[in-house]
């Protein structure tokens, strides 16, 4: 069962509809505001929890333990990256590790993930 605790989160402005965006991974823009991650192995802002329409205020969780959804099977240990539909896969090399599986998960499932936004990428 996955959970959220010890979070360090930000009210963010969303630059793209956001509102079905909760437990995804975001982007910082050029533009200032948050755009859900859509490049595999991208560096990330964080985790949406509470989206909302373009140009509205947005939750996102920095760091901490957070709940993601999984984009494939996830190992519990396993460092994630991005996909490019914002959600948790395992990371390949060259791919920006944004945590780590605090659970195992598989595709579509929401799991809890230890998130580190200063970003190390695989080799």
């Amino acid at each position: 069962m996955s959970v959220m605790k010890s979070r360090d989160t930000r009210t963010e402005i969303a630059g793209v509809d956001l509102s079905s965006a909760q437990f995804k991974f975001v982007t910082l823009e050029a533009d200032g505001a948050v755009d859900v991650a859509n490049s595999a192995g991208e560096q990330c802002y964080g985790v949406c929890i509470v989206g909302a329409a373009a140009g509205k205020a947005v939750t996102v969780i920095r760091t901490g333990s957070v709940n993601v959804v999984a984009g494939d099977v996830v190992a519990a240990g396993a460092a994630v990256a991005t996909d490019v539909n914002g959600e948790a896969v395992t990371a390949a090399a060259g791919n920006v590790i944004m945590g780590y599986a605090k659970e195992a998960g598989v595709d579509g499932q929401v799991i809890e993930i230890e998130l580190i936004t200063g970003g190390n990428v695989v080799a």
